[in-house]
């Protein structure tokens, strides 16, 4: 199958989130099951083209924008660990900056920069022979995606057949942009935005309704998640458009690439173990205490560690868990790790904390994908408290490397992580079902009472290292949607 996944963002190349992750694996996967992938993205200034033998094409496209045509170029290489190809797409003026997205305030200009991206995948699929089965794109920054091939490129040979699957990552950024602008840019015009169409949602363009509604297959990145956005709380005000296309509407769990996620074999950990030698990992864990400045001859290591890899924002329950939190590290109960980046609000806070209590609180603000290892292999206990999670993949890593998760029991934590049950010895980690610091409170007490319980403690590592959330699973469950999506072309 002949399937050209559009994004921006792949795991090395450029990365915010689990996006990145996600769009990495799946087509390496794809490739090992015998597929034909491809990565299309944009070329931003930050990738290091040197360090991953990325080189110019030189083949210019001609990319329709409205009543104009603007110009590109596309730049080459290959995935990391595989033969599958990754297409830059050169426009300095969209692509050549800093960040993504913008931060922490989006690109004003992010409608034009991703409804270009849309467009170019089209122009390049023509420049390079490649006829795709599917065209895979992920959340509302390629969501234009979906209508340019059914209106636009379906009457030509090479998409006549080819059939669109939109991911959603995270409903709560959908890409709401002024009409007059981004109904020109995209060629569709205003004869096509009224009130109730596919493109109008609340008087904007709405890049992610679009994405659902012209799409043939809709995927989530959990079960769970799949479910909770047709209800009103978690659908961010896309409940109707949703409610539409439910038989379309499917719950694919994301998965870990293991290859890179194992503490058997990671050379970004300081030793490595496996479930037959736990002990080997409390290696990991004075290691990154004195990377930290702690000294064992001074400061206790014993004490219970809590990880937490995450963006810094609302939704990742930092609100719920601020002072409860410091209270458990006030009376040295634990010892909490941070690494993330986002709101300066919260990074302010963290700063703070930190400041406090320097031998109890370290943080390290950023993306640091070595010291992320260095904190899962190093944790006794791993933080995932979220208002809402479409899925994670946070607690799946930390469940390979032993890391008992505290959850938040929704999306796709509530489809990964089970209470652990000290009389049945089942369940590989800690749950709290209401969004609130005092269930927090309680899910953290009952983590480090079973601390205490060293035969306990050991027996939920176990269950927790022996879960499979393998990443080829998610791969396989993504071809067969790509073949229902194709019955419907």
């Amino acid at each position: 199958m002949n399937i050209l996944l559009v994004t921006t963002e792949v795991e090395p190349f450029a990365k915010s989130g689990g996006l990145a992750d996600v769009t990495s694996y799946l087509t390496k996967e794809w490739d090992d099951q015998g597929h034909n992938p491809i990565i299309v993205m944009p070329k931003y200034g930050f990738i290091d083209f040197q360090k991953y033998n990325i080189n110019p094409s030189f083949v210019t496209l001609a990319v329709p924008m409205g009543l104009i045509e603007e110009y590109a170029t596309f730049w080459i290489g290959t995935l990391p660990g595989s033969k599958v190809p990754v297409y830059f797409i050169e426009h300095n003026d969209y692509f050549n900056r800093t960040g993504i997205y913008g931060d922490s305030f989006e690109y004003s200009d992010n409608d034009r920069r991703f409804i270009f991206l849309a467009r170019a995948i089209f122009e390049l699929a023509k420049a390079i022979d490649f006829t795709p089965d599917i065209i895979h794109a992920h959340d509302y920054h390629t969501a234009f995606a979906m209508p340019f091939l059914k209106i636009y490129y379906k009457s030509q040979k090479r998409f006549a057949k080819t059939a669109g699957v939109f991911t959603i990552h995270n409903l709560a950024y959908q890409g709401k942009f002024n009409p007059f602008k981004s109904m020109e840019l995209s060629g569709f015009g205003m004869k096509e935005f009224y009130p109730g169409s596919w493109f109008e949602k609340d008087g904007e363009v709405n890049f992610m309704k679009i994405g659902i509604m012209f799409a043939d297959k809709i995927t989530t990145v959990s079960p769970t998640y799949s479910q909770e956005i047709r209800m009103a709380y978690y659908s961010e005000g896309l409940q109707q458009t949703l409610l539409e296309r439910s038989p379309d509407l499917i719950g694919v769990l994301n998965g870990v690439y293991y290859s890179d996620w194992n503490p058997e074999t990671d050379n970004l950990i300081t030793q490595n173990y496996s479930a037959n030698n736990l002990k080997s990992k409390l290696e990991n864990k004075y290691k990154l205490l004195e990377k930290f400045g702690l000294n064992k001859e001074v400061d206790d290591f014993d004490i219970p560690l809590v990880g937490m890899v995450t963006r810094l924002t609302e939704q990742k329950g930092l609100d719920i868990i601020k002072y409860k939190l410091e209270q458990f590290v006030a009376k040295n109960k634990v010892r909490f790790c941070l690494l993330g980046s986002g709101d300066t609000f919260y990074i302010d806070l963290f700063r703070y904390l930190q400041s406090k209590y320097p031998k109890n609180i370290l943080v390290h603000i950023g993306y640091n994908n070595e010291l992320s290892h260095k904190i899962y292999a190093a944790s006794d206990f791993f933080l995932v408290p979220s208002r809402f999670e479409p899925c994670g993949l946070t607690q799946m890593y930390a469940l390979k490397y032993a890391s008992i998760p505290i959850v938040r029991a929704t999306g796709g934590l509530a489809d990964t992580i089970f209470e652990y049950d000290n009389v049945s010895k089942k369940g590989n980690g800690f749950v709290f079902l209401h969004y609130n610091s005092d269930d927090f409170e309680f899910a953290l007490n009952r983590a480090l009472e079973l601390y205490k319980d060293k035969k306990g403690f050991e027996q939920v590592r176990k269950n927790a290292m022996e879960a499979d959330y393998s990443s080829s699973k998610s791969a396989s469950n993504y071809i067969q949607i790509f073949n229902w999506a194709l019955e419907k072309v």
